[in-house]
């Protein structure tokens, strides 16, 4: 077997791009956008007919009802080639907005249940904000499923958990893009920030029987993917599903959930108080956090003028 076929073995598959033709190559089970993914692939000859046609079957509407059909659109095609789930983000803009994001994410829902989708196959994806966080526990009550992105630390984590949340989606590149900057060092294998970051949360929630899924995300390269085999689900870019497909080398699984629930951890309990404070000690969650929210605002305003223009 290749490395992404014994990874399949041990944990369940995420495709993470809005190209839904790369998504037939490698079979995986769920599939993930967000708004810079989206953005990258109405650009392309093959799907900017697309976003023509949200545009002409939705003319007069608002520029974001019209960018809120066109996630859709793509989710629905998405829907097509995958046996799982698909995750469709709410706009960054919301990401401190606890009412807009509750708002936003019950109107994708009914979305994808006026074109025949049950909602146990979308995962409504918003930022590991607080007030994200609050927004996904109101629309978890309502079964509406959520999937918790942006998301670089432990308390992240934990209150996502306590919430209840379908899903978290820790962000291993991303981490590991901080610390090589900040410290000039090459991580690579088990010596990873990133890879230490999702072990330490998957083996916090097998330890305290949490049913949260953690899905680690945003790779840079195969070693950090193989390091977490075991992980409940793991996202990643079809260029990286290709190299894992493309090698031979062996693989084993790296987290066991019986290790796990005999680890050395404290249950913390978190108010917003105890999460804040957290959170702003560490620099790294601080900065990405806000960094990766400023970059998917910005990708959103864009992908507004690409509206607009059509309008």
């Amino acid at each position: 077997m290749n490395q992404l076929e014994q990874l399949k073995q041990y944990t369940t598959i995420v495709a993470d791009t809005g190209d839904f033709q790369s998504i037939k190559a490698f079979a995986p089970q769920d599939a993930t956008t967000n708004p810079s993914l989206i953005l990258k692939a109405v650009q392309k000859d093959e799907y900017r007919p697309i976003m023509e046609r949200v545009a002409r079957e939705h003319a007069g509407k608002s520029t974001a009802e019209i960018v809120d059909h066109l996630l859709v659109a793509f989710g629905l095609e998405i829907l097509k080639v995958i046996p799982g789930r698909v995750s469709t983000e709410t706009d960054a803009r919301l990401s401190f907005d606890t009412a807009g994001s509750i708002a936003k994410g019950r109107t994708l829902i009914k979305l994808y249940e006026a074109a025949g989708i049950a909602r146990e196959r979308v995962l409504i994806k918003i930022a590991s904000t607080w007030e994200g966080i609050r927004a996904a526990e109101v629309l978890e009550k309502e079964g509406i499923r959520c999937n918790l992105t942006l998301l670089f630390s432990l308390p992240q984590a934990i209150a996502c958990a306590d919430a209840r949340v379908q899903l978290i989606s820790p962000f291993v590149g991303r981490i590991y893009d901080w610390y090589k900057k900040s410290t000039g060092i090459d991580y690579s294998g088990a010596d990873d920030p990133g890879v230490q970051s999702v072990k330490r949360i998957y083996t916090y929630y097998r330890k305290f029987g949490y049913q949260t899924e953690v899905m680690g995300a945003s790779f840079r390269n195969t070693s950090q993917i193989t390091e977490l085999a075991g992980c409940d689900l793991l996202t990643i870019s079809p260029e990286l599903l290709q190299k894992l497909a493309e090698s031979d080398a062996p693989l084993t699984r790296k987290l066991l959930p019986a290790e796990a629930q005999n680890a050395d951890m404290e249950k913390l309990t978190l108010d917003e108080k105890t999460f804040r404070g957290m959170l702003n000690d560490d620099a790294m969650a601080t900065e990405k956090l806000a960094e990766g929210i400023r970059a998917f605002c910005a990708d959103a305003v864009k992908l507004d003028q690409l509206i607009e223009a059509l309008k």
